[in-house]
């Protein structure tokens, strides 16, 4: 399902795109209208998504860890605008906390958390440009559970405290700045994981209302949601998708 057509003329960039759930939501935000710049660091895998999506949407190859290559980036967007922004990409490091040193999660953060913040920086006043703004940043329900997973759990928790602050900074400008928060989503990444004996599905088949783990394209819609028009008295929220996991005991 799509929202009719409603992102049509905006532009929007999504990073972490070429696969998984930032490929998903891409696909999504292209379906409902909008011209998608889909980021990443492999231009090949890029191109492959591109090619396989309905819609206007192009490859822009870039780290976003690396600012050179990230003010490159933005120097591209900045002639044609940009509306949209969703901040995606995440990393994840599972061993224990004892086993993570400092540099590691430093690293961690850089991705998770000051990448998201660098690139609202550079996205907003383009968004002021453009007179319409949505950032929508994709954190987990680890910020909400807390199951271990330390690093990741923090990195994400900070996020959320970052889309708070930055709605409450920005919506005097009309800019909104939002959060979903995925439970268990299967993509490439987790497939191996979630299908490796019945423990995760006999876990999730107990644990969530729903009984199941969640498709991309389940995550998708309410970003695109969050990015349309219809969301526009919403900011600074975080919208749990987790199919009833944090509510279901």
């Amino acid at each position: 399902m799509t929202t009719g057509g409603k992102l049509e003329g905006r532009r929007a960039l999504v990073t972490g795109a070429a696969r998984g759930l930032g490929l998903a939501i891409a696909s999504r935000l292209a379906a409902d209208g909008a011209s998608v710049w889909l980021g990443g660091r492999d231009l090949a895998a890029l191109e492959k998504a591109c090619a396989g999506l309905e819609g206007d949407a192009r490859p822009l190859a870039f780290d976003v860890t690396d600012e050179a290559a990230t003010a490159a980036a933005f120097e591209r967007l900045a002639e044609d605008g940009l509306d949209i922004l969703v901040n995606n990409v995440g990393e994840r490091d599972r061993r224990s906390f004892e086993n993570i040193e400092r540099g590691d999660m430093a690293r961690l953060m850089d991705s998770n958390l000051v990448a998201p913040f660098d690139l609202a920086r550079r996205a907003v006043p383009l968004m002021r440009a453009s007179g319409y703004g949505r950032i929508v940043n994709i954190t987990s329900i680890a910020s909400h559970i807390a199951r271990g997973d330390a690093s990741y759990t923090a990195s994400k928790a900070a996020l959320d405290g970052l889309t708070r602050a930055l709605a409450a900074e920005l919506g005097p400008e009309g800019i909104t700045v939002n959060a979903v928060a995925p439970g268990f989503v299967l993509t490439e990444r987790n497939e191996e994981w979630f299908t490796d004996g019945p423990e995760i599905a006999d876990h999730l088949a107990r644990r969530t209302s729903l009984g199941r783990w969640a498709t991309p394209e389940e995550i998708a819609g309410p970003v695109a949601f969050l990015a349309s028009p219809e969301a526009s008295y919403i900011t600074g929220h975080t919208l749990i998708v987790d199919g009833g996991y944090v509510t279901h005991f």
